[in-house]
């Protein structure tokens, strides 16, 4: 009996018809997820490339339309970042950056930044700088709302870059200061025992790392003999969840420490074991507390009474994710609400403290204070 074989034309009939099957599939798919102004998006690029007559750049039309797109959102948390600026959230949450080793704070208007801390042996700290003074001008151009983020960023372009700060030292005189960029490795956790015999536990971020140096803070600091803890979260930015979550694991006994609910995910609600460290605790914050910091300072006050000092915090009750996109950039976006473990979210009220107190020293004298007062 003679087998049956495939001409070749039938064979090629069949790879097309299931070429055009598959085409069709995925650009079903493709509409439906992105829906018509996503095609429009794409088509318009397409447009771009192979008909507009001029010359432009394609990553700066990209950048500015994704940027643009990210802004329509109307969500002050969510952001585009470019390859550039990606890469620099990376390594900051890595808490490893280029830079010149200080956080500040930045004036309502943008004319100036006010250094909060230094990192120790940053270039900054080399320089001179010192907490407390302002930097008004970078590299001889007056800092304005306009070019703020321009120059700011300009600072962590390259390693070795000669960069001149105009700052207002403690006695308000001006200086130039000349320092250079250079690869910083952050410190986001100081400690120290105080005179008093309280442990003071000052907390820089929530990123890569920072919990596990927390813990070994206080448990050097119960080793020493500290009597409470004082945990500065002032002009933290927050950080992971993860790094949230195993802190106040470490710090507080049974119970709910956390809750979180994404766009289309069922309520999740993260449990502390029973270890715990049994001393009484307090907390400062202030205006620039935000996200993993708020919820920190709202679930210390919530499970183990620990009052709050300082002033209200901003009340960011979205967490982002970051996205890694096809052009080397990001995408930092809301995806999700979290509260504290008994589902209080911070959302448009923030952290009202138990004591008010706009001086930074004023601050921390009354929040040694009101620690000492739990100690009886």
């Amino acid at each position: 009996m003679k087998q049956k074989r495939f001409s070749a034309i039938a064979l090629i009939v069949t790879a097309a018809v299931t070429l055009v099957c598959t085409v069709a599939a995925v650009a079903l798919t493709a509409w439906l997820r992105l829906g018509p102004g996503g095609f429009a998006l794409l088509e318009s690029a397409d447009l771009f490339r192979h008909r507009f007559v001029g010359t432009y750049d394609d990553e700066a039309v990209v950048d500015a339309a994704l940027d643009a797109a990210v802004t329509a959102l109307d969500d002050r948390w969510s952001f585009y970042l470019s390859a550039r600026e990606y890469d620099d959230m990376l390594q900051r949450r890595r808490n490893r950056y280029v830079g010149i080793g200080l956080t500040y704070t930045v004036a309502p208007d943008s004319t100036y930044m006010d250094i909060v801390a230094l990192i120790p042996g940053g270039p900054a700290e080399q320089a001179g700088l010192e907490a407390g003074w302002r930097i008004t001008a970078i590299d001889g151009q007056n800092l304005t709302a306009e070019n703020f983020t321009q120059l700011v960023d300009q600072i962590g372009q390259e390693s070795g870059r000669e960069i001149a700060l105009t700052v207002l030292d403690a006695d308000g005189q001006s200086r130039v200061v000349r320092l250079r960029a250079a690869q910083v490795q952050s410190q986001p956790v100081q400690y120290e025992l105080l005179e008093d015999g309280l442990g003071y536990v000052r907390l820089e971020n929530f990123y890569a790392g920072s919990a596990q140096l927390a813990e070994d803070a206080v448990d050097q600091l119960v080793a020493q003999g500290a009597k409470g803890l004082l945990f500065d979260v002032r002009a933290n930015p927050g950080g992971y969840v993860s790094e949230l979550t195993d802190l106040l694991d470490h710090l507080l006994g049974p119970g709910p420490i956390f809750t979180e609910r994404s766009k289309n995910g069922p309520v999740r609600t993260v449990f502390s074991d029973e270890d715990r460290v049994d001393l009484p605790m307090a907390v400062l914050i202030d205006a620039n507390s935000y996200s993993a910091a708020e919820l920190f300072a709202a679930q210390l006050r919530e499970s183990a009474s620990a009052p709050l000092i300082g002033e209200r915090t901003c009340g960011k009750g979205y967490y982002q994710q970051a996205f890694p996109l096809p052009n080397g950039g990001g995408l930092n976006l809301s995806t999700g609400m979290y509260a504290t473990g008994a589902g209080v979210s911070l959302i448009g009220t923030g952290l009202v403290p138990d004591v008010e107190e706009a001086e930074p020293q004023a601050q921390m004298d009354k929040a040694v204070a009101a620690l000492e007062e739990r100690l009886g």
